[in-house]
C-alpha cells in the first residue's frame, strides 16, 4: 500500500508540472497559481533556494548523490519532467484550443483564476492595514500591466537572456504571468513557439538519424535563441526562489496579501471578452514581425450580449472554479490520508 502510495505522489507530481507548465505558456495565467493552489508552492520555493554555494561544491567534490538529496532533487525533477512534457504535448493542444476556441478557453482559466482567489483568501485572516495595502498594490500592479502596449521583437541574445530571467517570474510569483511579460517585452512568440518548436522539430529528426538541421541557419539561430532563454529562466527562477524564500519566512502575511493582490489583477488579462488589436502601418496594413506574424498592440475589452456564446462562456467560467475548488477537495483528502 506505501509503494502504491509513493508511485501516486509521484504521479501527482508530474502532473501538477504538466499543468504549470501548461498555465505557463498561456498569457495572463501563472504557473505559481497552480503550485499555490496545489499546496506545494512554498516546498517548490524552498527547493530551488537550496541551489546555492553548498550545492555546487558538493558537485564540485563529485558528491552527486548528496546534491540530489540536498536539493531534494526528487521533487523538482519530477515536477520539471511534467513540465517540459507539457510544452511538448498539453501545450500545444492549448495552443490549438486557444486559436478555434478562444472565448471558451479564457473563460474556464478566468474561472479558475476566480476559483484560486477564493482558494487562497478563505484562511488568511490576518488582515490589518499593512496587508491591505499590500492587497491593494499588488492588485494596482497586476491591472497595470494588462493594459501596457507591447513591444516589438528582438533576438538579440543577452535580451532573450534577459526576457528568460523576467518571464519566469510567473512560475515564481503568483499572479504575475510570464508570458504575458513575453508578450509586453514583444518576444512570446519568439521564445514559447517558435524556438520550443524549432526545439521539437530538432529531436524529431534526430530520432531519425537526420542531421540536416545543423546546415539550417535559421535552425541553429532558433536553438541558440532558446538556450540563452532558458539560461535566463534558469538564473532568474533560482534568483527569484532565494529572495522570495527570505519573504515568505520574514514577511508572510504580506507576501500572500500582494500574491492574492497580483492574481486579482490578472483577472484583467484572462478577461474572456476581448479583441486583439494589432499594430498596423500609416497606410492601414498590419505591421508584421520577422516571421510575417502580426504584432500585438494591445487588447480591447467589452461587456458581452446576452446570448447563446455568452451563456456557454459563462458556463465554462463556472467549470473552473468547480476544477479548482475539486483540486482543493483533493488536496484535503490526500493530506488527512497522509496525516
Amino acid at each position: 500500500m506505501e509503494s502504491t502510495r509513493t508511485f501516486s505522489d509521484k504521479l501527482f507530481l508530474i502532473l501538477k508540472g504538466l499543468a504549470m507548465g501548461a498555465a505557463n505558456k498561456v498569457p495572463g495565467v501563472s504557473g505559481g497559481v497552480v503550485a499555490f493552489v496545489a499546496g506545494f508552492y512554498e516546498e517548490f520555493i524552498y527547493s530551488l533556494k537550496r541551489v546555492n554555494s553548498t550545492a555546487f561544491k558538493l558537485v564540485l567534490n563529485g558528491r552527486f548523490k548528496s546534491f540530489f538529496n540536498y536539493i531534494n532533487g526528487r521533487f523538482l525533477s519530477l515536477l520539471f519532467s511534467g513540465m517540459l512534457i507539457s510544452y511538448f504535448s498539453v501545450s500545444k493542444l492549448l495552443d490549438f484550443l486557444i486559436v478555434n476556441y478562444e472565448l471558451y478557453v479564457w473563460s474556464a482559466f478566468f474561472g479558475m483564476i476566480l476559483g484560486s482567489i477564493y482558494y487562497i483568501s478563505k484562511d488568511f485572516k490576518d488582515w490589518k492595514p499593512t496587508t491591505y495595502l499590500a492587497l491593494f498594490i499588488g492588485a494596482a500592479i497586476g491591472l497595470g500591466i494588462s493594459f501596457m502596449n507591447p513591444a516589438t521583437q528582438n533576438d538579440h541574445l543577452f535580451f532573450v537572456f534577459f526576457c528568460g530571467i523576467i518571464s519566469v517570474s510567473g512560475m515564481a510569483l503568483p499572479g504575475f504571468s510570464g508570458s504575458f511579460i513575453l508578450i509586453l517585452l514583444g518576444n512570446y512568440v519568439l521564445l514559447l513557439v517558435d524556438s520550443v518548436n524549432a526545439l521539437y522539430d530538432t529531436f524529431s529528426e534526430l530520432i531519425i538519424g537526420d542531421f540536416s538541421f545543423t546546415r539550417n541557419v535559421e535552425r541553429l539561430r532558433m536553438l541558440k535563441v532558446l538556450a540563452a532563454f532558458t539560461l535566463g529562466s534558469a538564473v532568474g527562477l533560482v534568483s527569484f526562489s532565494h529572495v522570495l524564500s527570505y519573504i515568505l519566512k520574514h514577511y508572510k502575511s504580506v507576501t500572500i496579501a500582494s500574491i492574492i493582490g497580483f492574481i486579482v489583477g490578472s483577472l484583467g488579462v484572462v478577461w474572456p471578452w476581448k479583441k486583439t488589436l494589432f499594430k498596423t502601418n500609416p497606410d492601414g496594413t498590419f505591421l508584421l514581425d520577422s516571421n510575417g506574424a502580426q504584432i500585438i498592440k494591445n487588447y480591447k475589452r467589452y461587456i458581452p450580449e446576452l446570448n447563446n456564446e455568452t451563456s456557454l462562456a459563462v458556463g465554462y467560467v463556472l467549470l473552473g472554479i468547480v476544477i479548482v475548488l475539486a483540486l482543493e477537495f483533493y488536496g484535503q483528502k490526500t493530506r488527512k490520508i497522509n496525516e
